[in-house]
């Protein structure tokens, strides 16, 4: 679980968050980030696939060369958080663990077994995982695409290890890097929700360009589970807040949200969240590996959402707060 010690003030009375660990990184924090406590406005930014601090054993299991792992990863998405958070005071979390070792957006349970050594005959059962030949569960529908809890495989890339990871070292992952990960998302989200009356947990992801099929193809997808895990206002501000800025957005589609949306929101207790990815195309260079010449610009509109969103969440908040001192 995340321990508050995790929490050390800055110099400006911030909190800066460091927690977990990255095992053959023993000195490297699995995730970092800041929560002003009170917190400023009522938005938390989380990055979960921005990781790169990457262990020699992790390189050296690779199959393909090292920069294969730059598809796996949401390039830069952290320095884009980090530079919204700056400009609007919110809290936000980012994982320094790469998605190639553990993948912070899906569930435990969506494991991809056949890549597994050493896994023990008898299994306790997992909550949505069937139950194969041998004990052993079967893959969830993400693992079998390859790109479950633990990357398997890329799509024109093939297989990206040598040989099958040992399950106890995915333990070790799974307890030194996703649940504490949760846990301090968890504690953020509700102590930020317990200060305003409600909260929105915008979850950044980056995507490769998409195909336009005949039309625009979308720069921005937003995703809220079908409406289940954000309020339909705040989607509607989002979309007006791109459509703006002139930018092409697509809707759940093919992007819907993943595991964060489905731990973390909590509609009916004020607590909501959306997932959004922008092209990478928009703020990195030609080799979609280091900053390019729109991420100023993408800043700045990430910003104006954030402040936009804040004032409509703060506002739901009111309403909540207003209903919980009448039931009181």
């Amino acid at each position: 679980m995340f321990d508050p010690r995790d929490l050390v003030a800055d110099s400006q009375g911030s909190a800066v968050v460091r927690g977990g660990v990255i095992p053959g990184l023993p000195a490297v924090a699995a995730f970092r980030g800041r929560a002003p406590d009170p917190a400023s406005i009522p938005v938390v930014l989380a990055v979960p696939h921005g990781g790169r601090c990457y262990p020699g054993d992790v390189l050296a299991a690779l199959r393909m060369p090292d920069h294969v792992l730059l598809r796996l990863e949401d390039r830069l998405v952290d320095h884009l958080a980090e530079a919204v958070a700056h400009e609007t005071g919110a809290p936000f979390i980012v994982a320094d663990a790469p998605r190639a070792m553990i993948d912070l957006n899906r569930s435990v349970d969506d494991i991809d077994w056949d890549m597994l050594a050493n896994v023990p005959l008898s299994l306790p059962h997992r909550a949505g995982a069937g139950h194969g030949h041998g004990g052993q569960a079967h893959s969830g529908h993400r693992a079998r695409s390859g790109l479950g809890l633990v990357p398997r495989r890329l799509p024109g890339v093939g297989e990206l290890w040598k040989g099958r990871l040992d399950y106890a070292e995915l333990g070790q992952r799974i307890a030194a890097i996703h649940q504490p990960y949760h846990a301090a998302i968890e504690s953020l989200v509700e102590r930020v929700q317990q200060q305003w009356g409600a909260v929105l947990l915008i979850d950044l992801h980056s995507m490769p360009p998409l195909p336009g099929n005949g039309g625009t193809a979308a720069q921005f997808v937003i995703g809220d589970r079908f409406g289940t895990a954000c309020d339909g206002e705040l989607v509607a501000s989002l979309f007006s807040h791109l459509a703006a800025a002139r930018c092409p957005v697509a809707h759940n589609r093919p992007y819907a949200g993943g595991f964060v949306l489905d731990r973390h929101a909590r509609r009916n207790a004020g607590i909501h969240a959306v997932q959004i990815e922008i092209d990478r195309t928009c703020y990195l260079d030609t080799t979609l590996a280091e900053p390019g010449p729109g991420f100023d610009a993408v800043v700045a509109l990430l910003v104006g959402m954030v402040r936009r969103l804040a004032g409509d969440v703060a506002a739901l908040g009111r309403d909540r707060l207003r209903w919980r001192a009448a039931a009181e």
